[in-house]
């Protein structure tokens, strides 16, 4: 709570600070001059007493404040590193949800294409070619060695005992951006 009585010499302080005493012209100009040769303002300045202040302490008090001022400028420059990775991470799984909506109209275009390959194999090229330039890899798993990161084994055909190979994709998976958005359903055979 302010003080009334404390009103006045704040504003004397603030007066003080904002209004400094200015050097007077000294040229010709015989009241500004105390007799002895020296000058108001260099008389004025005389007059403080510096014997009370502390210069390892200000320098000490200044260091912290440097550090501080540092410290908070780099934790607003890490702040707005983070941010700007995350509006991009939400944009890209944004981006991926859309393509994720769109992979039944892929199998859709994928199943027409077995029937009618001449007319809608140039749709279904586009189609691909255009979300492959953002981000969308069709999984090519036949003949590869099962993985269960990126395919899910629906069928099994027994073989010779060896590590399951992938023998067919049942349904194409597909990755957003180096992440697997569906995983392909295939058949193997060890």
């Amino acid at each position: 709570m302010i003080d009334d009585n404390d009103v006045p010499e704040r504003a004397s302080e603030i007066d003080d600070v904002t209004n400094p005493v200015p050097r007077p012209d000294t040229a010709g100009d015989d009241a500004a001059d105390s007799g002895d040769g020296t000058d108001e303002f260099d008389a004025i300045v005389g007059e403080i007493d510096y014997s009370d202040v502390d210069v390892p302490t200000l320098l000490a008090e200044r260091e912290e404040f440097k550090g501080l001022a540092q410290r908070v400028q780099a934790d607003f420059e890490n702040y707005r590193k983070r941010t700007a990775a995350q509006s991009l991470a939400d944009a890209d799984r944004a981006s991926g949800r859309l393509a994720e909506a769109l992979l039944p109209v892929l199998d859709a275009a994928e199943a027409a294409y077995v029937r009618h390959p001449d007319e809608v194999g140039p749709l279904l090229n586009q189609m691909l070619s255009e979300l492959k330039k953002h981000g969308l890899e069709a999984l090519d798993l036949e003949n590869q060695p099962f993985d269960p990161e990126f395919a899910e084994a629906v069928a099994h055909e027994p073989g010779d005992g060896g590590e399951p190979i992938v023998t067919e994709v049942l349904r194409t998976g597909y990755t957003w951006k180096g992440k697997v958005l569906r995983a392909a359903m295939v058949r193997t055979k060890d």
